[in-house]
């Protein structure tokens, strides 16, 4: 699954856990991306959008 969002570009970042006794290993932040039926240039096609674009708006739903 594409962890991109085709509206806004969100995607996965990298960074530290941090333990209370500050020891540091790697972990992964990933965005919350939903395959949806949207219009597209006036078609309608599945695209990956994530869960903020949709409750804004930026996506016009096809059902």
């Amino acid at each position: 699954m594409a962890f991109r969002c085709e509206v806004c570009g969100k995607h996965t970042v990298h960074g530290n856990n941090v333990s209370h006794s500050h020891h540091k290993t790697r972990r992964v932040w990933k965005p919350n991306i939903q395959r949806v039926r949207a219009r597209v240039n006036g078609k309608v096609k599945h695209v990956y959008v994530c869960t903020r674009c949709l409750r804004s708006g930026r996506v016009d739903r096809a059902i």
